[in-house]
């Protein structure tokens, strides 16, 4: 695969895409061009997520890859068509989009440090259209996702602002998890962690791609889990997608090894 950029399509010459039909789509982005005030910083991504997949999002810092996530939240505007389960999502707020099925557990892992374990799961059923974070649906959700964490059970009552580095990453997933998105993206989900942390918050996210059938955009610094992990991968440089293919081939790839393996 050539990293040449082609110009007219604002990607790589030959970067590929999964190979499976735009109706078995989760999530696809069409050209989208994106920034911060006059600054532009994607410029004509397109990237596809088949449904139940996980893909990862790979590139150096400042290269768009937290931009890209944003765009898809709605919390920048961007030019282009982002698409969820074939409904277009351009122009469209924040919170319509997390009620669509966008889950998006943001970098810094974003929960509540004042409101408990408990209290932070609740809130997550928010996006969900007629329910209550009293209810009783709400409540089996929070004792399915204290099972597949259950670290967290033993927290219930603590301050999230209490927890390790890495019970509040795993409370961020399950929070996001609480809305049953259809499609999760996770910005840098290991950052700070220890490794022997980082490899099981990375099972458990394969884990949960496996058995809950939710797609998932995975941002990782660490290359080597992340493609180990997805199905398939792109690479982002100077908001340009310059990489993609299977996570399996881009594992092999002499340019990915080098920049982002340290091999």
């Amino acid at each position: 695969m050539s990293i040449d950029v082609d110009d007219n399509q604002g990607r790589a010459v030959g970067a590929a895409d999964p190979p499976v039909e735009r109706a078995d789509l989760a999530l696809e982005l069409d050209s989208v061009t994106a920034g911060y005030g006059p600054l532009e910083v994607l410029h004509r991504v397109s990237l596809r997520v088949p449904r139940g997949q996980m893909v990862a999002l790979l590139g150096a810092n400042g290269a768009g890859k937290t931009t890209v996530l944003r765009a898809i939240s709605g919390e920048i505007r961007h030019r282009g068509r982002i698409s969820l389960n074939g409904h277009d999502l351009s122009g469209r707020a924040p919170e319509p989009i997390a009620k669509r099925g966008i889950g998006h557990v943001p970098q810094g892992r974003g929960t509540f440090p004042n409101l408990t374990v408990s209290e932070n799961l609740r809130v997550g059923t928010t996006p969900r259209r007629g329910w209550f974070t009293g209810g009783r649906a709400a409540q089996e959700d929070v004792e399915k996702w204290l099972t597949f964490f259950p670290s967290l059970a033993r927290r219930l009552g603590a301050k999230a602002g209490s927890l390790s580095g890495g019970e509040q990453q795993m409370l961020a997933v399950a929070r996001a998890m609480m809305a049953r998105p259809s499609v999760l993206l996770l910005d840098e989900p290991s950052l700070g962690l220890a490794p022997l942390i980082t490899q099981e918050l990375m099972e458990r996210l394969a884990e949960l791609n496996r058995t809950e059938s939710v797609s998932i955009v995975l941002v990782e610094q660490n290359a080597r889990l992340a493609l180990r992990i997805a199905s398939w991968g792109y690479v982002l440089e100077s908001g340009h997608i310059n990489i993609s293919g299977a996570a399996s081939e881009l594992s092999e790839d002499d340019r990915v090894r080098r920049a982002y393996l340290g091999l």
